[in-house]
């Protein structure tokens, strides 16, 4: 059930790098390369953090997604035009799977509910962090109208509670990776965000008396 779970989320991950592929002008070749790294990314980072050989590189299987992910970017959009969206929607359906799993395989390996969450994350948001590099675009991992590591937080918070009360099972990961998926999608439709680095002061300098000019804002 692991397995499957990581190769529904490697394909999920594995379409939104081929759409980017699409938007970019890439070939097939580099769709099949980009949507590997997108949906292989955050585990092979995942596998060496925690100080094992990748799976990846283990189980063959996992390099199935990417190949049909970029055949069926191929094959059912012959128009790239305005494929922003459905690249993220793809990217949020990776990272609600992503963040469960990444989670629970640092439970697994006895890691800390903390460590355990950061790696879930790290697992989640490591392959459309690549891809975005790669692509020369602007990371959604940096978009300051984008909530994109805040849900896969929630996912991987979530997780660890689910595992700690003992009621993990696969209808719960379903939910759990649904509501992270949500989440996503939420902030994407309503323009969620979190506040800035730096703080928006608003200061306005009053006018003197008899003064009719504009104030002045800093």
């Amino acid at each position: 059930m692991y397995i499957l779970i990581e190769l529904v989320g490697i394909f999920f991950f594995a379409v939104a790098g081929s759409l980017m592929a699409a938007r970019r002008g890439f070939d097939l070749l580099g769709s099949v390369f980009l949507g590997g790294v997108c949906g292989l990314g955050g585990g092979v980072v995942r596998d060496l953090i925690l100080n094992e050989s990748p799976a990846t590189f283990q189980h063959p299987i996992y390099f199935v997604p990417p190949v049909l992910a970029a055949l069926c970017v191929y094959a059912f959009t012959p128009a790239v035009r305005k494929l922003h969206r459905l690249v993220q929607l793809f990217d949020a359906a990776g990272l609600g799977l992503f963040c469960m799993t990444g989670t629970l395989k640092a439970l697994e390996h006895q890691f800390n509910p903390v460590t355990a969450i950061l790696l879930g994350v790290i697992t989640s948001v490591g392959g459309g962090l690549l891809r975005d590099v790669i692509s020369n675009v602007t990371p959604d991992l940096f978009n300051p109208r984008d909530i994109y590591a805040l849900a896969a937080m929630v996912g991987s918070t979530l997780t660890v509670l689910a595992w700690h009360l003992g009621v993990m099972n696969s209808l719960v990961g379903f939910g759990i990776g649904a509501l992270a998926f949500a989440i996503r999608v939420a902030s994407l439709r309503f323009g969620w965000s979190v506040p800035l680095a730096a703080g928006h002061w608003h200061r306005s300098t009053p006018t003197s008396p008899g003064h009719d000019g504009p104030q002045r804002h800093f």
